[in-house]
């Protein structure tokens, strides 16, 4: 099948920084410690359910240790070994995240030597000719600003935009594309809706306020690039469902507009005269029928999640009313034994092939992720990288799906197999 992509396309990895630096001292460095125990007893009655979980899952996230960072897959000291693998699979392109909590440890006061470190990153993308897409925000805050009240404190736009200034101004020559927040409606949900995780405060007024906060500094941060660098271009990493029909009666087209607007549009909408481009986020939909998430859930990754890699089309077409570039900043699974990535990669880089056709101007697609992580309140034990990592070692083990994608990157995705 010929699935040639436009001129120009950008294909790579994702990653963050807490998920794969170590060595973070952040509000969630605390949390971890706080709760790795509870986490622990939790995950069988979690879990316990998946297939496989006691042979592959169920003793090393039983441990606490599993739920504490710690040195991670040590990218800050490793990130040049890492992007020669990404330069090796054929990449072109690679997001990773600022550690803000590093560059700002103390309010007002910057940390010169971690952004010479950050300025030695960019660079050493450049010198593989990887594309840097580079990450304001994705969810860990400096301690003095947690301490603050994090995303609800009143000064939490200015903090960001002047964190972006002195940021922005030291890579900014070296940096085209700069995204601001990292789904901001799914770590405000995780906080203030779900309550699980830091600071834990379950509450719909805060959850709506964190929202509206976002939204203002991600406004303010892209007004500060802006006016430094007009010729770059910024965006935010979002977060969108495939809401699907499984019957097309009244009810459930109700359920499906409003569910798109609250999760798909409404935060887009509010920034739309301060975004140049859309990163898309993807991994699921939610099927529709008098109710949500009745998904038939047919075959399920590691974690549970329904293997649909077809609904990214879905995904993207619905972002072609804004008329905005489109980059894939995420999309991926968990899949330890690489039983599956190679049939998702195939079916979703398909779908984003057919969403093109249909109109969606798609510029770029990054695999979550390069790296085996740290899976925020799950720990280590879910598996989402192309590159293995062993936890005792720290050795990168290429997949045999890596591979697979690195044909993809070179030909351009013309072929798919």
């Amino acid at each position: 099948m010929n699935t040639s992509f436009p001129h120009g396309f950008f294909w790579g990895a994702a990653t963050s920084s807490h998920q794969v630096e170590g060595g973070n001292t952040n509000d969630w460095t605390g949390w971890e410690k706080g709760n790795a125990n509870r986490l622990a007893r939790e995950a069988l009655s979690k879990f316990g359910h998946l297939s496989g979980w006691t042979e592959k899952f169920g003793k090393e996230a039983a441990r606490p240790e599993n739920y504490i960072s710690g040195i991670a897959c040590d990218h800050y000291r490793r990130y040049e070994e890492d992007f020669d693998i990404a330069k090796e699979l054929g990449h072109t392109a690679h997001r990773f995240s600022l550690e803000w909590s590093r560059i700002e440890p103390q309010e007002g006061v910057f940390d010169a030597k971690e952004i010479t470190h950050y300025h030695h990153v960019v660079r050493a993308l450049r010198y593989r000719n990887l594309e840097p897409f580079v990450t304001l925000w994705h969810w860990t805050l400096p301690s003095w600003l947690a301490q603050k009240g994090g995303v609800l404190a009143a000064e939490f736009p200015h903090c960001f935009a002047r964190y972006t200034e002195k940021i922005s101004s030291a890579l900014g020559d070296d940096v085209r594309f700069w995204i601001t927040l990292n789904e901001p409606d799914i770590l405000t949900g995780h906080v203030y809706r779900k309550a699980v995780w830091p600071p834990q405060e379950k509450s719909l007024r805060k959850y709506l306020y964190a929202n509206l906060i976002l939204i203002d500094a991600h406004k303010k941060s892209y007004a500060v690039i802006k006016k430094n660098f007009p010729n770059a271009n910024v965006g935010i990493a979002k977060h969108q469902i495939s809401f699907e029909l499984a019957r097309n009666t009244v009810t459930n087209r109700i359920l499906k507009t409003s569910a798109h607007f609250l999760w798909n549009r409404w935060f887009l909408d509010r920034i739309d005269d301060s975004q140049d481009f859309i990163g898309l986020n993807h991994y699921n939909r939610n099927v529709i029928d008098n109710g949500f998430l009745k998904n038939p859930r047919n075959q399920l990754t590691d974690l549970g999640w329904e293997f649909s890699p077809e609904s990214i089309r879905q995904a993207l077409l619905e972002l072609t009313p804004y008329q905005k570039p489109i980059y894939i900043t995420e999309n991926g699974l968990a899949d330890q034994d690489d039983t599956l990535r190679e049939a998702f990669l195939t079916t979703s880089l398909r779908s984003v092939r057919e969403a093109i056709e249909g109109g969606a101007d798609v510029r770029g697609y990054l695999y979550w992720s390069l790296l085996d992580n740290f899976e925020w309140d799950k720990g280590f034990w879910p598996r989402f990288g192309m590159i293995d990592v062993n936890r005792r070692t720290l050795a990168r083990n290429i997949r045999p799906s890596a591979h697979y994608f690195a044909k993809l990157c070179r030909e351009n995705g013309a072929t798919v197999s």
